[in-house]
């Protein structure tokens, strides 16, 4: 499968159109492919409610591709492939993967030993939002791969609204487990009485590549002193168009942790 993902011995799929190969070590003509349907009504064939593939042989018969659509949160199924020469088909266990990962963010600055302010991002401890219980940085399915925590000197969305359209100013880049712990050193501040403003975004990624993004404003007055301005993910439109881009700029809540518990 396209997005395939060994972890701790079980595949992991992201949810979405993907291409499933078959290979075969001779020539194999008919070969049918199924996905789904994990019923116990037929254990020794496939089962109803099964959807079958199409799929588009390679000249000599050997490779087989065709694409289908994974749908589930986390929920377990099987890929069963047919041919004339087996009484039965064989079956490929997989888990998809539909949900990205999560992190609250606290945001927190302090003077720099050299010029300007070191902004820190980090997951806290279990807090009263998250419960005694709670994980407040992970990933619920396949696992939390990596952060990505970039800060800009100007409004990245003013021309498309996809992705970010300029180089970041400063940006973490190392972050591979929770929790979330980055610092940006030496960030300029301001030097007049109004804050320096910079746009945050934080990207989390899972280990099929399940995104979650986190955008915010931060102000920086010349105490290195900060007021974030949260905005939900979709607060951007992806439609990569200026016409229907939305001024990322207005609306939001004042505060100093971001982000959601897992």
């Amino acid at each position: 499968i396209t997005s395939q993902v060994a972890v701790a011995g079980k595949n992991y799929i992201k949810a979405g159109s993907q291409t499933i190969t078959v290979t075969f070590a001779v020539p194999t003509e008919p070969v049918s492919v199924f996905v789904g349907a994990l019923l116990k009504t037929n254990p020794e064939g496939v089962p109803e409610g099964a959807v079958e593939v199409v799929m588009y042989a390679n000249a000599d018969k050997t490779v087989y591709t065709g694409k289908t659509t994974f749908v589930g949160d986390c929920d377990v199924d099987y890929i069963y492939v047919l041919t004339c020469d087996t009484c039965a088909p064989c079956k490929y266990p997989y888990t998809v993967d539909g949900l990205g990962p999560a992190s609250q963010i606290k945001i927190t600055s302090k003077a720099c030993v050299c010029v300007g302010c070191d902004i820190t991002f980090k997951t806290p401890t279990l807090s009263a939002v998250c419960g005694v219980t709670g994980v407040c940085c992970g990933d619920a399915c396949s696992g939390f791969a990596s952060y990505t925590i970039d800060l800009y000197a100007s409004d990245p969305f003013d021309l498309c609204c996809d992705i970010p359209c300029i180089t970041p100013k400063y940006s973490c880049t190392a972050g591979v487990a929770c929790p979330v712990d980055c610092t940006l050193s030496c960030v300029t501040g301001t030097t007049t009485v109004t804050p320096k403003k910079y746009w945050m975004v934080a990207t989390l990624l899972d280990k099929v590549g399940n995104k979650t993004r986190y955008y915010a404003t931060i102000a920086l007055d010349s105490a290195c002193g900060v007021t974030v301005t949260e905005y939900p993910q979709n607060k951007i439109p992806t439609g990569g168009s200026v016409a229907v881009c939305t001024d990322w700029t207005t609306g939001g809540v004042v505060g100093a942790t971001i982000g959601a518990c897992k």
